[in-house]
């Protein structure tokens, strides 16, 4: 009897370890190859058999993503949401493009969003642990996903067949969307900003956040040490008046030194490095983009800037004491010189040890090629989704009703798009793109040197 009770316990140990066993990267990676050659309608009936009945995890660094697998799931189901009625009804477009729903699918997204930047100590642990449970991440910071999630294999990359968008810029990482931050500033009083060399002038206070809770700012000051960005620096320094020169002139010659230092070869490197060296000292710190767009849209803020996440704009509440109105986009003035902000972006990654590999590539593709996939994030100024079918137009937000023949109440909701942002010649945005394999090159001793002023 004790033998057979040994046997019996040995056989449920084997079964347990069995099926705690992580898929291996090779499967998981071959799925991912599969995945690529598949149509919507393949992938999203390989997610209901797969997940049905079941959790997925999933972790993001936008709470949208709770919504965006909502939709998803809904999906799946051949229903939509009603924003008449708050719920998820039945829709015959739906069903007719997609055949294989199954109404009664029960399957679930467990999406969560962690907190101070701990997403990749918890990917990590995951992938290294005996029984993951994260199947995929939606992810910004290019220079730790180079180095921490990419180098190591932690993370495989799936583009989607029927994804339009450009795999040069937004492929190697897949990208869900870009977002910018813009220079703004508060008009009142006469204030008028027409070039980027101005937001570091002497007295001046741009609100910004702080470079280690948002580690994407600092990639901003990576990139713009590249050659690109160092010739617009160069370029809106040459549109400066002899006296504005003379200003920024002592900076320039301080950091020629250390642009030979830092490898940055080029001739322009130490533009950029003086208008570094000067936003770092003078920028006021703050915690977060929300309540900076709070303060410069206030009545009494006359004269103050900002570099902030340009769809927060939107939620500032009209009052006596506050208005968008209060508020231009630098970019958007006739004339202005040099960059108009940064563009970081948002990627969609599954994780080498997937417990659920087609879901992740189904909801991947829900997100980035659909406009209700990607409407969470879609549905405001200043996000751009990679493949520009799943856009949503926010050309005539200014406008009462957001209709272009109605009279304009708020300008600066006028969102320009991303083609204008991203374009690099004068007239246009000009961000400061994010370029993770760039900005995991200059990280370690740009960053050094960005630490010591």
């Amino acid at each position: 009897m004790k033998s057979i009770i040994l046997l019996f316990i040995m056989v449920m140990v084997t079964v347990t370890l069995v099926s705690c066993k992580p898929k291996d990267t090779g499967e998981v990676q071959k799925i991912i190859e599969q995945a690529q050659k598949m149509d919507r309608n393949e992938l999203y009936a390989k997610a209901i058999e797969e997940l049905d009945g079941k959790t997925m995890t999933a972790v993001g660094n936008s709470s949208r993503g709770k919504t965006a697998q909502e939709y998803f799931i809904a999906y799946l189901q051949g229903k939509k949401f009603d924003s008449a009625t708050g719920t998820y009804v039945a829709d015959a477009k739906i069903r007719e493009e997609f055949p294989q729903y199954k109404e009664d699918f029960n399957g679930k997204i467990d999406w969560t969003q962690p907190k101070n930047n701990r997403i990749f100590a918890q990917i990590s642990s995951d992938v290294n642990s005996s029984k993951p449970l994260i199947s995929m991440t939606l992810i910004q910071d290019g220079n730790q996903i180079k180095s921490k999630m990419l180098d190591t294999g932690y993370l495989l990359n799936y583009i989607p067949k029927e994804w339009g968008g450009d795999k040069a810029t937004n492929g190697e990482p897949f990208a869900l969307q870009s977002l910018n931050k813009v220079f703004m500033y508060n008009n009142l009083g006469g204030k008028s900003i027409k070039n980027v060399w101005q937001f570091v002038a002497e007295g001046e206070r741009p609100m910004f956040m702080g470079l280690d809770s948002e580690p994407v700012g600092k990639n901003f000051l990576y990139m713009l040490t590249n050659e690109k960005n160092s010739n617009i620096m160069k370029e809106a320094y040459d549109a400066l008046t002899a006296t504005e020169k003379t200003y920024f002139d002592k900076t320039i010659k301080e950091v020629e030194q250390d642009a030979k230092d830092l490898g940055l070869t080029h001739a322009n490197a130490k533009y950029s490095l003086a208008w570094i060296k000067l936003w770092v000292k003078q920028f006021n710190q703050q915690t977060d983009d929300g309540p900076i767009m709070g303060e410069l849209a206030k009545s009494s803020s006359v004269g103050e800037t900002g570099l902030i996440v340009y769809s927060k704009l939107r939620s500032i509440n009209e009052t006596p004491e506050v208005s968008k109105n209060n508020v231009t986009v630098a970019a958007y003035q006739e004339g202005y010189v040099g960059i108009g902000g940064f563009m970081y972006k948002h990627y969609l990654q599954v994780l080498k040890t997937s417990p659920f590999p087609w879901t992740s590539v189904a909801f991947i593709h829900f997100m980035t090629t659909t406009q209700d996939g990607f409407s969470p994030w879609g549905k405001d100024i200043g996000g751009y989704a990679s493949d520009d079918k799943a856009n949503q137009v926010h050309l005539y937000d200014g406008h009462e009703d957001r209709d272009k023949n109605k009279p304009i109440l708020f300008p600066a909701l006028n969102d320009r798009g991303y083609e204008w942002w991203s374009g690099d010649t004068a007239g246009k945005g000009r961000l400061v793109i994010e370029d993770p394999t760039y900005v995991a090159s200059v990280s370690h001793i740009v960053g050094d040197w960005i630490d010591l002023l």
